[in-house]
């Protein structure tokens, strides 16, 4: 048996997925939603802390796919994963699937996505600092360079920013949904790791703009002391971001897939064999 699925099955099973996390109750979107932003703050942690320690952001890169891969096997739900596939259901007009639907699982993935990643991002500012009653260390000090220069540097560029940090949101989920569609291409747990790894290896090491990550690393570095602001961080990242992302993960990433593998278009051998059929009804008719 194929250890791997053909890509008209698992664009299926993107539907199917699609339809299945627009229906879950909001008990269980929120669940989910926080248990994904508390994990994958805790890998940009990682990411962060190893870049700090080689000098190098391509081993941050490595190692940050990890709580991807976790909260992926574990059934959580990131944002950025339902931007692309929950739409889909309502493409293949599956019952019971509206708009509403989908903005509902949206919006409740995506709050129980900044619930997570607040905790986290208040706890971790209490790990760095001892209770902030200590120094800021270099991880610290990191993440408030991070968060500055991608919130008060794209503020200074003005509507280039805004533009600039749109574009990265798409590359972002473009990528992130490759992730995310990995993990349905494999029978085995090896497979669906390397497929999820690298497509978030691509998007981390680029430093593309991710809702979910973002959601915790403006926030730490507010906490640790970063000068800006909420609204510098709303207007100037999150906000391009999350748009960035929607456009990144639903039209570059899964709606060709579902086009070309569920809604695939006749072959050329199809139309030339439907033409001669057409040609012949005359001939017959004689």
């Amino acid at each position: 048996m194929s250890t791997d699925f053909k890509p008209a099955q698992f664009v299926q099973t993107m539907v199917d997925v699609g339809e299945a996390k627009t229906k879950t109750s909001t008990r269980d979107l929120l669940l989910r939603g926080t248990m994904a932003g508390i994990i994958l703050s805790l890998a940009v942690v990682v990411a962060i802390t190893t870049i700090v320690q080689t000098g190098m952001g391509v081993v941050g890169a490595l190692v940050f796919p990890v709580g991807f891969v976790i909260l992926s096997v574990m059934g959580y739900d990131l944002v950025t994963g339902v931007f692309g596939l929950a739409p889909l259901a309502k493409f293949e007009n599956r019952p019971g699937i509206t708009w509403n639907r989908i903005f509902r699982c949206w919006g409740l993935v995506g709050l129980g996505n900044l619930i997570g990643s607040l905790l986290v991002a208040y706890l971790v500012a209490v790990s760095l600092t001892g209770n902030f009653s200590l120094e800021l260390n270099a991880v610290a000090k990191k993440f408030i360079a991070v968060s500055t220069a991608r919130s008060l540097g794209f503020e200074n560029m003005g509507m280039d920013g805004w533009i600039t940090c749109f574009v990265r949101g798409i590359f972002c989920n473009l990528m992130v949904c490759l992730g995310v569609i990995g993990n349905m291409t494999a029978r085995t747990v090896a497979g669906r790791v390397a497929m999820m790894w690298f497509p978030i290896f691509i998007f981390f090491a680029l430093v593309f703009e991710h809702t979910v990550v973002n959601m915790f690393l403006f926030p730490l570095g507010m906490i640790l002391g970063a000068d800006f602001g909420i609204a510098t961080w709303l207007n100037f990242n999150l906000i391009p971001t999350i748009l960035g992302n929607i456009v990144g993960g639903l039209v570059m990433t899964c709606i060709p897939l579902y086009l070309t593998h569920a809604k695939t278009a006749p072959s050329l051998d199809a139309e030339d064999e439907a033409e001669v059929a057409v040609n012949a009804e005359p001939a017959l008719s004689k």
